[in-house]
């Protein structure tokens, strides 16, 4: 029986799907434990964070059949931490990736690929300036990821409340 795997192109999250993505997002953070990767926590991403990504219409889900085993938050807000990085474009028209996250038992199949290029084309359908992200300094995999899409790191954040280590911010301009 083929997969059939559907990325919901319209703020396709909806309030049933934030238990699916509280366990993808604990599933992965287990994962990442266990190869001493401390990047996320019991309190982050939290059921609160993701219903306030559903407010904002920013959270798609990647289904497979009707089962969410990833997601990806695309957003025009600019974090504090982020207003001290020497970004490459100016602080207007960007967007900012969130959670992207795919269930460890997914990884490695070009999902979190497909999540990526769907978030840049939809910024770039909207014309955006750039898209905008970090990922934590001791993820060696995710920053390959990135870097290999075209990103440029930048400068680094701390974010106390996850980690004692830095996370490395990126810009791809579009």
């Amino acid at each position: 029986m083929a997969q059939n795997y559907t990325i919901f192109m319209t703020c396709s999250a909806t309030e049933k799907d934030i238990d699916s993505l509280l366990e993808i997002t604990s599933a992965c953070a287990l994962h990442m434990q266990s190869q001493s990767i401390f990047q996320w926590n019991a309190l982050y991403p939290s059921k609160e964070t993701f219903e306030e990504d559903i407010k904002r219409q920013e959270l798609f889900v990647f289904k497979l059949d009707t089962k969410p085993i990833g997601c990806i938050v695309i957003s025009t807000f600019m974090d504090d931490e982020y207003k001290e990085v020497n970004w490459l474009t100016p602080n207007e028209n960007n967007v900012y990736i969130h959670r992207l996250a795919v269930h460890p038992e997914q990884q490695g199949k070009g999902i979190a690929r497909k999540l990526m290029a769907f978030a840049e084309e939809k910024s770039r359908l909207e014309k955006r300036t750039s898209v905008r992200l970090d990922t934590f300094s001791q993820n060696l995999r995710n920053q390959k990821f990135y870097e290999q899409r075209g990103y440029q790191r930048l400068g680094a954040i701390y974010i106390p409340q996850q980690s004692e280590f830095p996370f490395y911010c990126y810009e791809l301009i579009l």
